[in-house]
């Protein structure tokens, strides 16, 4: 019984690792078509601007995927965070991702319907979702439910979207793009958060979608209070920057 859990684990584990790589390689489709039509800071993010983000968030611990470099260059983000996270002895696990940019809209360019259907799983659900926070804000986010194999050995997944410009929360791309392109000020960073959960065909269907939405409360405060942070620095630096 052990083994066989442990062998469930990293069987998770590896098809959570695939489907994250299928959801960076669609961003990288749809970066060019509107990097130069967002009036977005000029200034990069320092690449370490992140790396305070916590390892132990709740009762996750994290640990760090080793493809941090490629994922930059595929999708032209300033900085990421790229990280495993599970609980209860391996149980749960998430794939997280944390893309944050200071030049580029390219993160708002992701469409994880298209680029899971072209790697072979089938878009069984999309929807809209309000996470209550802790603080009593609303996480809006968009939620897809896939499935690949048959109905025996089959895996499931849930892919979770959200977005964060300046500190304001956005569920899906169009209202972003509403933001950065009709907005009264420029705007000063922009992050995207992907959270992606799977099992295999014992749990059941929504057992992937509950996993994502409780890391995904869990983890909210900590990305809003980093991308918070930078954007306090960026603002002190464009200060100084004008008084010289």
């Amino acid at each position: 019984m052990i083994n066989d859990n442990s062998n469930r684990r990293q069987v998770i584990a590896a098809i959570l690792t695939a489907c994250f790589l299928t959801l960076i390689l669609g961003l990288a489709s749809r970066i060019l078509a509107i990097r130069l039509l967002t009036p977005i800071s000029k200034i990069r993010i320092d690449p370490d601007s992140l790396e305070g983000f916590p390892i132990q968030i709740e009762d996750w611990t994290g640990v760090d995927l080793p493809t941090k470099e490629t994922i930059l260059r595929i999708i032209g983000a300033d900085a990421c965070v790229n990280r495993r996270y599970s609980r209860r002895s391996g149980r749960e696990l998430v794939s997280f991702f944390l893309a944050a940019t200071g030049v580029t809209a390219g993160l708002i360019g992701d469409a994880p319907e298209v680029c899971n259907i072209q790697a072979g799983w089938n878009l069984m659900d999309r929807r809209s979702a309000e996470l209550a926070l802790d603080d009593g804000i609303k996480l809006p986010c968009s939620v897809f439910l896939f499935t690949r194999g048959n109905w025996a050995g089959s895996e499931k997944k849930t892919v979770l979207c959200y977005y964060l410009a300046d500190g304001q929360y956005y569920g899906n791309r169009s209202s972003l793009r509403l933001r950065v392109r009709s907005g009264p000020k420029m705007v000063n960073c922009i992050a995207q958060v992907q959270i992606v959960a799977s099992s295999l065909g014992t749990f059941t269907t929504d057992q992937p979608t509950k996993t994502a939405y409780d890391f995904a409360i869990d983890s909210a405060i900590s990305v809003a209070s980093l991308i918070e942070d930078i954007k306090k620095k960026r603002n002190e630096n464009e200060i100084h920057r004008s008084s010289q």
